[in-house]
């Protein structure tokens, strides 16, 4: 159970530490709107949003924020319950300590980057800790994003309603290691783990696993 309880601690931590180097990295040395053009492929694209993962819009920024918390919250508070059952593959945990890493890396952003940073005009950089103060209150940052995967592009055929003669460009969105840490964790949860989403007492009557 300490090994298991190690591992999760261990993931949460590698996936927020390395998800915030890389946002206080792209921060201080890209202005916003900056975009390096690693491969055709692959871009570092500086943006920022008030959103959800890769940039949606959901309700007010604080009313967004204290809901992110409250979700890591529980999903804690759910691994905590259910880590020592027999019964759940170590797998299941995994995808849960991802979600929750990735959920909490952008509540660092929202919480702190506005005290923590200035919002300068293009081309300047902002400043970590700026001597006149930040660009927004605590709990009204906005999330960092940087990768940018434009991997094909093509036109619609012209004799296609609505979308004929229009570029589409796949894959559009730009996002940040949490946003990955997220989509990823969900992603596999849903494919080989969905009959472990119950709750902690039902996930106690399973039969165990041989």
């Amino acid at each position: 159970m300490r090994s298991k309880a190690t591992l999760l601690f261990f993931i949460v931590m590698i996936v927020v530490i390395i998800d915030q180097a890389s946002k206080i990295w792209i921060k201080t040395h890209f202005y916003l709107g900056e975009d390096l053009k690693i491969f055709p492929w692959f871009h570092l694209y500086f943006i920022e949003n008030n959103g959800m993962a890769f940039g949606m819009e959901l309700g007010s920024k604080l009313a967004l924020t204290i809901f992110r918390i409250i979700a890591v919250g529980a999903l804690i508070w759910y691994m905590a319950k259910i880590y020592a059952l027999r019964t759940i593959p170590r797998g299941y945990l995994v995808c849960l300590a991802f979600i929750t890493a990735g959920a909490a890396g952008n509540i660092f952003d929202c919480v702190f980057y506005g005290v923590m940073f200035n919002n300068p005009m293009p081309p300047q950089l902002a400043t970590l800790f700026p001597e006149g103060g930040g660009y927004a209150p605590l709990f009204l940052g906005r999330v960092v994003d940087m990768l940018y995967f434009p991997l094909f592009s093509f036109v619609w055929p012209s004799w296609l309603p609505l979308v004929g003669g229009q570029q589409f460009l796949f894959f559009q969105p730009i996002f940040n290691i949490a946003d990955a840490a997220i989509s990823c964790g969900i992603i596999v949860l849903i494919i080989f783990y969905h009959r472990y989403i119950l709750s902690p007492n039902a996930l106690a009557e399973l039969p165990e696993r041989s």
